[in-house]
């Protein structure tokens, strides 16, 4: 098809940062020196035609390639009174070398675009018209031009349809460069339609925005206008019926005015005030306002400036412990030796040192029912301090301790920060109980978090996960109950000052039964004090042949078992009161005693009539014991040889029989033992209540002398009971629990204990009554041993047959 483009000479009037496409019809501004020149050079060169003009973009100082012939139809004034030219758009130009020609302008020589468009117009390019016309008619819907609608559903030619778009104020200057450049009218049209639809998804996503944002800004003016009229109504509700305490149940409910009002440190104060600007921002059906509230509510009602003061009667707090607890010396003299320190200090000003104050950290470690619990309460009455107790037994969870994360449901504080918010103060005496019960699973080891409780050098800054914000735990005493000092991790009883509660006397059991257990089991049985009385000589029986214990629990349940059945005899009027109590009186109300003491048996039941058993001293979880060893020797005949060992016993225990067994092979013939024949006969040792299991070192001496009693055919002592480790060469080495053993011979009815030389250092912690009643030898060598416990040998006479 041949080229009907033509060459033409123009001048160029420049447009700086706009485009003008052909069919458009836009007002010039001649004030402008260029645009005016151009005009008057078209002027001058028309003759009787309309002027012609070369519209080009000049974009950033530089001209496109392509230009548009204008055509100038009119000239005038412009709305605004300044002088100004109607301009049409009437094709495209491609622009060629410059040239000369008349006026001040630019002339150049062009070349004319020809567009080639198929008529009829083929389906798909039908479809772009169709969706063209669509677009734009959304467009311009939304902004109310119904007139520019109808003159858009007027354009029937693809190139003038395109060109059209030039009107778009949302077109860059670099998109309508583009479009006028693009000779081909469909790729010009795919490019306006690419252009108006990118803009109305762009807009719709704005709209929805903006609509959003409108609705949340609605639905909070909503919410807030409605809560005013709630605020008015409950105001006028209250008026109505006389509250006048209303100003007080606004403020109460204002977390800010709260936080602000109450005696906070000031970074609690600033962690508070910090959860109130959230609470603020969140809404009422946000799960989070809930937590935020819980947590406030947690953080105003801990007590963190409120303090008891100590009592600093010295004399007054140590009568205090001697009246609720009999015996304890130790432990009542460490919280003398507490008050006594922490009153100096307050005289001379340095109760604070270093941000830290003179708490306490005591572990009473005893057996169970020798008062460890209650002699928390008393410790508190004597400090004139608030008691709360810490049950840890069965506690397996850290969070237990430490609080759990507030992004939990269902988050609360630990044990700890619960303790100090019921005491109401922050230096209560908080009791840990049955700290050695504590365990360990997946979720944490509670006693590694409680390292940082009960160290006085670091709990002065105590944050609990829940909190977050430090807790000063430095003023608190914290006393810590255990039946058994190895079950505590070693690092968090290095952490506390160990105190041993070892059980008590008989005279101490009944001064306790008579002034505390005996008042109160009378007043839960319903009598008076004046209707029974229980005889001193009873008391001691029951606590001596009744129960065999280190405390006073089963005591106390005797007790009260006597008094029910009295009660039950005078109610069926079997009994007249008021009725005294003797110690004969005992088995006709609860029966025949339970633990008759050796030496009250009959000689010939005692369990150590034959030989081969010996009396030994053990320590358990109930407190001191006393153990049996028996030892037998088999028949040469049944071939049976080697040591046998029975009754639940752990290697230790284990290795001290064959420790025993290997001393008297040694050194048979110098003690005069006959151990020829042990190499050929079997040796058994058995430690009756084989049910309990039991281990340790110091058994070591019972089982030599077992043996050596067998061997010899002489009897052990029955006064006498024994407690030691053995060596290979007869030495005896020192072992522990010297106090709880020795009060387990005394309760036992025993009169002689043998213990190792090196441990003669710990009868000073026994009891004066104890020792009195005692003979205790102190040895360094088996041999000693064999000479204190065995008895004389019997020579007996027979008569050959």
């Amino acid at each position: 098809m041949a080229s009907t483009s033509v060459s033409l000479t123009l001048p160029v009037l420049p447009l700086d940062d706009e485009v003008v496409l052909p069919g458009m019809v836009v007002p010039l501004d001649l004030s402008d020196a260029e645009v005016r020149g151009a005009v008057e050079a078209a002027q001058a060169a028309a003759g009787s035609g309309k002027p012609r003009v070369l519209l080009v973009p000049r974009v950033d100082g530089t001209y496109t390639g392509t230009g548009v012939l204008g055509t100038v139809e009119q000239v005038g004034r412009l709305s605004d009174g300044d002088p100004g030219a109607l301009i049409r758009g009437r094709g495209r130009v491609r622009i060629g070398a410059g040239t000369t020609g008349p006026g001040a302008a630019l002339w150049v020589e062009g070349q004319t675009v020809d567009e080639h468009v198929p008529d009829p117009l083929p389906g798909a390019v039908a479809e772009l018209v169709k969706e063209y016309k669509a677009l734009a008619t959304s467009w311009l819907r939304k902004r109310g031009a119904w007139q520019v609608v109808d003159r858009v559903q007027q354009i029937d030619g693809v190139s003038a349809l395109a060109d059209n778009s030039g009107y778009s104020p949302f077109l860059t200057v670099a998109q309508k460069v583009e479009l006028l450049e693009t000779a081909d009218p469909v790729a010009r049209l795919r490019l306006a339609i690419k252009a108006l639809g990118d803009h109305l998804a762009e807009q719709d996503v704005a709209e929805s925005i903006a609509k959003d944002v409108q609705d949340g800004v609605d639905k909070q003016q909503r919410e807030f206008l409605l809560r005013r009229q709630l605020e008015a109504v409950r105001k006028e509700l209250r008026e109505l019926n006389g509250d006048k305490a209303g100003a007080d149940g606004e403020e109460s409910d204002d977390y800010r005015a709260r936080v602000e009002a109450a005696d906070l440190p000031e970074k609690v104060r600033e962690a508070a005030l910090k959860e109130v600007e959230k609470l603020e921002r969140s809404s009422d059906q946000s799960p989070e306002g809930s937590w935020i509230r819980t947590w406030l509510d947690t953080v105003l009602e801990l007590p963190w400036n409120e303090r008891t003061e100590d009592r600093y009667d010295i004399q007054g707090a140590r009568a205090v412990l001697d009246a609720e607890h009999a015996g304890l010396g130790d432990v009542k003299d460490r919280i003398t030796e507490y008050l006594a320190v922490r009153k100096r200090r307050g005289e001379r000003g340095m109760g604070v040192i270093g941000g830290r104050r003179g708490g306490a950290v005591l572990a009473l470690v005893g057996p169970p029912g020798v008062g460890k619990t209650s002699l928390g309460e008393s410790v508190a009455h004597a400090m004139g301090r608030k008691f709360v107790r810490v049950a840890l037994g069965g506690v397996r969870d850290e969070a237990e301790i430490r609080g759990h994360r507030r992004t939990y449901v269902g988050a609360l504080p630990g044990r700890i920060v619960r303790a100090i918010k019921e005491a109401g103060s922050m230096n209560p005496v908080v009791l840990l109980d049955e700290i050695d019960k504590v365990g360990s699973d997946f979720r944490g080891d509670p006693a590694a978090a409680l390292l940082e409780v009960l160290d006085p050098a670091q709990n002065h800054t105590f944050r609990d996960h829940y909190l977050e914000v430090e807790l000063d735990l430095s003023d608190v005493v914290f006393l810590a109950t255990a039946n058994v000092l190895e079950a505590i991790p070693e690092a968090l009883a290095d952490r506390m000052e160990l105190v041993r509660l070892d059980g008590y006397t008989e005279d101490e059991k009944v001064v306790i039964a008579r002034d505390h257990l005996l008042p109160r089991q009378l007043e839960r049985a319903g009598l008076g004090a004046d209707e029974v009385v229980l005889e001193d000589e009873a008391l001691r029986r029951l606590a001596g042949e009744y129960t065999r214990e280190a405390g006073v629990r089963t005591l106390e349940r005797s007790i009260a078992r006597l008094l029910r059945k009295v009660t039950s005899q005078h109610e069926l009027g079997e009994r007249e009161l008021p009725f005294t109590i003797g110690a004969g009186e005992l088995r006709g109300l609860i029966g025949r005693p339970h633990h008759v003491p050796e030496s009250a048996q009959d000689p010939a039941q005692r369990r150590t009539a034959v030989p081969g058993v010996a009396t030994g001293l053990a320590v358990t979880g109930a407190g001191g014991d006393v153990l049996f060893v028996e030892a037998s020797l088999a028949d040469p005949e049944t071939g049976a040889a080697g040591l046998t060992l029975t009754g639940q016993l752990g290697d230790v225990m284990k290795e001290s029989a064959q420790i025993a067994l290997s001393f008297l092979r040694s050194h048979g013939a110098e003690l005069e033992l006959p151990v020829t024949g042990l190499k050929d006969r079997g040796v058994h040792i058995h430690f009756p209540a084989g049910a309990v299991p039991k281990d340790g070192p110091s058994a070591g001496i019972t089982m030599t002398t077992a043996l050596a009693s067998l061997l010899s055919g002489r009897q052990v002592r029955t006064d006498v009971a024994m407690t030691g480790e053995v060596s290979l060469t007869g030495r005896v080495l020192p072992i522990g629990g010297v106090k709880q053993k020795l009060l387990a011979a005394h309760r036992a009815g025993l009169t002689t204990v043998i213990i190792p030389k090196r441990n003669e250092a710990d009868l000073d912690d026994v009891p004066a009554e104890v020792l009195e009643g005692l003979e205790v030898h102190p040895v360094t060598d088996v041999r000693q041993v064999l000479e204190l416990a065995l008895a004389p040998a019997v020579v007996s006479f027979t008569k050959a047959a």
